[in-house]
């Protein structure tokens, strides 16, 4: 697939899959499986795991090797398969990028480094070594939120500039100023994906390429077809579906992500709601705030088992 190909391909709805659990925490091979497929035949547009759903930092490497290896095999080539490879550890995001392209994978989402929050130049070597390090098309993910540095537009053109498998950019930076920036000095064929529910059509509007959305791990339908009204010209539909997700999209971050999702996905059967230490599942009013909206959704009610 040249670049050309991977930017056309890797439009619309991908959703981050979070990763389940048994019990004992160890990978829900066989529950994985389903959501994704479940994913696919629902519409989602591309699959993604590892990322901040799939609580990358509570899986070792060899464990974010093993959900990937499961995921590629799961998705068998009818969407594109995107893997977040990046770490706060540069060896281990190389490692994870180089694994990516090894086993197949359609390209590779590599965030910002969290925590140590290096300057604009050391992120600027760090995404270019890892991106002539492979083939694959790579797709950067800001998140100041998380990282507690941002990717500024200056850094993002010129390794766009300098790495042609650079194609788009995850943007979960809440400063629209900022993404309408991102898609001036980048160029308007970059793919922009909004990782912030309330500008997923907002960012549609201004050119986005889709959205990379934690939501569509529950209600992967909805949030797919608000891309493709975009596409089909029926603006209208893609306001409404804006709207009607807005209380869910608020509700499910109560707490931190992935934790309301995980809350949501288990009311629906989808899932044991387990998640790693130090994260824990929402409080229960928290929860309790959840099923009621999950209620307010005719789809989400049947899940639940709502009359």
């Amino acid at each position: 697939m040249n670049i050309a190909e991977a930017k056309e391909r890797f439009k619309g709805s991908i959703c981050p899959v979070i990763t389940p659990f048994n019990e004992d925490e160890s990978i829900d091979v066989d529950t994985f499986k389903q959501l994704i497929d479940w994913q696919i035949t629902s519409g989602s547009h591309g699959i993604s795991v590892t990322g901040t759903s799939g609580e990358p930092s509570s899986l070792s490497v060899e464990e974010r090797e093993q959900v990937m290896e499961i995921a590629m095999k799961a998705v068998n080539g009818r969407v594109p398969f995107i893997p977040g490879t990046g770490s706060v550890n540069y060896r281990e995001a190389l490692r994870l990028t180089k694994a990516a392209q090894e086993m197949g994978a359609d390209g590779a989402m590599v965030i910002v480094p969290y925590y140590n929050r290096p300057n604009q130049h050391a992120l600027y070597q760090h995404f270019k070594t890892i991106a002539d390090s492979v083939d694959i098309p790579i797709i950067l993910y800001n998140i100041p939120g998380r990282t507690a540095v941002n990717l500024e537009v200056s850094t993002i053109a010129r390794l766009v500039e300098d790495c042609p498998n650079i194609i788009g950019i995850k943007e979960s930076n809440k400063d629209f100023e900022h993404v309408n920036r991102v898609l001036l000095a980048c160029g308007r064929d970059f793919n922009l994906y909004s990782g912030i529910e309330l500008l997923c059509y907002p960012m549609l509007a201004i050119g986005g390429a889709g959205h990379i959305s934690a939501t569509a791990n529950v209600a992967p339908k909805p949030v797919a077809e608000m891309y493709n009204a975009w596409t089909e010209g029926d603006v209208k539909r893609s306001q409404d579906l804006h709207y009607k997700m807005m209380p869910l999209n608020d509700v499910l971050f109560l707490d931190t992500n992935p934790a309301p999702v995980k809350a949501a996905l288990g009311m629906m059967g989808k899932i044991n709601p387990i998640i790693r230490k130090p994260m824990q599942l929402p409080s229960i009013d928290i929860q309790e705030e959840i099923r009621a909206t999950l209620m307010q959704y005719a789809e989400l009610k049947e899940a639940i088992g709502g009359k």
